[in-house]
């Protein structure tokens, strides 16, 4: 029977990947106006998922790749959003003492500061291997603000406007990347570095000309407040996305029957031009929460670099749903004559089931009959280069229905059957087509003496031939992809591998996504 669980032994080092976009929220000055362009490139390129408990250790039955096109995708996005959101920006006020000569302390603050323009170049980011993570740089980075201004000297008090330049920011951020002991990843400020070139300042009103000479005071005090402050800004929402994270989880329900777990397996891994995620990706029955009597296979993700991300989906990820459904008695069914076809020229009652078992409308003549369908094993899927098996292996159970309603066992059947499929992606939508390898079907048991399954087997290809044809005409117009919550993928390419399938795509955010 087809559908064995395929290994890849050449997978010595598994490559766990994702394509991240930042949940957290993002405000874009805690202490400091030069973090307009830190804290939001940090948080951004960190995955907001929603990871819970994993058994360490484990091979992943999913794996996302994020490449450096992603990143630099999802860099340049974020850059935009920040450009557009500076003018709504309200900064906290800015206070301290500055010693001026023999006038000894002037005490000073800064208030209702607000940005009027920021010449705002596009960030780096790129992965980072030691340690693994991300390193986001800022350079050149120019901003003007304006507010009010107060000073107090002993018992003089005076206050009025003024307009602030900083010049030639640079900041540098290094985030690392791992997994808790319940499987959420984790987000740490590895480091942080931020420098101010130069600042000039301007006051305006009050009695700003006696303050005025005094600029070259106030500004080193100004841009040493600012520059100490940027990094501390930057870790709280670091900090902020850490806590996010460890809120979420990845137990999700599906149905009624089925729970879908997705805890990483491992330490995230980065490379020089990708970052790689291992997800546990296993379907649990909610009724009986076993563990199959298999386990995920070990497979390797190509990196596509002429993409922004792909995804891998091994076939333990699917023949754990099908074990999640065996496992809880729901692979079963009941037929009877009311769901034949009308035109059918065969139904449910020993009359009509005479050609096939000419003894049985003699030993039951006129009783209605019906089905108990079962799978007898757990259904599998194996995914090879260019297609997909699919084995079941079933009981059909007949009963004839007396008149008091009891039912008469007649006999039982199995069923082996076997299906190849191929599967691609055309015109954004999901496209393919089905054949039948194998029908095999036999009688195992009976109550009314032995008869010949080879008419009851042609009758049931026909049918099963009749079904196909109606899956492949809705698998040849295609199922439409599933659209993602905020993106959407672009020109995504599907491929069929030795023990899984895999996915690569650009990506485009949509144009209402808000990062708030």
């Amino acid at each position: 029977m087809s559908g064995s669980f395929t290994s890849l032994t050449a997978a010595e080092r598994q490559r766990r990947h994702w394509f991240t976009k930042s949940a957290a929220d993002f405000q874009l000055f805690g202490q400091s106006t030069s973090h307009c362009s830190v804290s939001k490139m940090v948080v951004s390129v960190i995955v907001a998922l929603m990871l819970v408990s994993c058994t360490c250790g484990e091979n992943p039955a999913i794996q996302v790749v994020l490449t450096d096109k992603g990143l630099q995708y999802g860099k340049h996005v974020g850059a935009g959003w920040i450009q557009e959101k500076l003018e709504l920006v309200t900064l906290p006020d800015i206070s301290g003492k500055v010693r001026i000569g023999i006038l000894g302390s002037i005490g000073y603050t800064l208030t209702g500061v607000r940005i009027t323009k920021c010449d705002f170049p596009e960030p780096s980011v790129e992965f980072n291997q030691g340690p693994t993570g991300f390193k986001t740089s800022t350079s050149g980075l120019s901003i003007a603000v304006t507010g009010g201004w107060r000073t107090h000297y002993k018992a003089i008090h005076d206050g009025g406007t003024f307009n602030m330049a900083l010049f030639n920011v640079d900041v540098t951020s290094v985030v690392e990347l791992g997994k808790d002991p319940d499987g959420h990843i984790s987000v740490n400020s590895v480091s942080c570095n931020a420098q101010i070139g130069n600042l000039d300042i301007e006051f305006s009103g009050g009695a700003s000309w006696i303050f005025q000479p005094f600029v070259d005071y106030f500004k080193g005090h100004i841009r040493g407040e600012i520059e100490y402050n940027i990094c501390p800004t930057v870790e709280k929402y670091i900090v902020n996305a850490e806590q996010s994270l460890q809120a979420m989880n990845v137990s999700f329900e599906v149905n009624e029957d089925l729970t879908f777990d997705i805890p990483l397996t491992g330490l995230p891994v980065i490379e020089e031009s990708s970052l790689n995620l291992g997800f546990k990706g296993e379907f649990y029955s909610i009724k009986t929460h076993q563990e199959p009597p298999f386990e995920a296979q070990p497979f390797v993700m190509p990196v596509q670099s002429g993409y922004m991300l792909s995804a891998g989906l091994s076939e333990f990820t699917v023949n754990s749903a099908s074990y999640g459904y065996y496992s809880a008695g729901l692979l079963q069914a009941i037929i009877n004559d009311s769901m034949i076809p009308p035109s059918s020229p065969v139904h449910l009652n020993t009359s009509s089931m005479g050609p096939f078992i000419p003894q049985l409308p003699k030993m039951f003549p006129g009783l209605l009959m019906t089905l108990q369908v079962y799978a007898t094993e757990v259904p599998q899927v194996s995914f090879h280069s260019g297609a997909v098996k699919m084995g079941s292996m079933a009981a059909v159970k007949a009963f004839a229905i007396q008149p008091n309603s009891t039912q008469t066992p007649l006999f039982k059947l199995l069923v082996d059957s076997e299906f190849s499929s191929k599967v691609w992606i055309a015109e954004g939508k999901l496209k393919g087509s089905m054949t039948m390898d194998n029908f095999t079907l036999s009688l195992d048991s009976t109550e009314v003496g032995t008869f010949n399954t080879d008419a009851l087997a042609s009758m049931a290809k026909m049918g099963v031939k009749m079904a196909l044809s109606k899956v492949n005409k809705q698998l040849t117009e295609g199922i439409t992809l599933p659209r993602l919550k905020h993106a959407q993928l672009v020109n995504p390419v599907l491929t069929l591998e030795e023990g899984f399938i895999a996915i690569c795509s650009d990506a485009e955010l949509l144009e209402d996504i808000d990062f708030n």
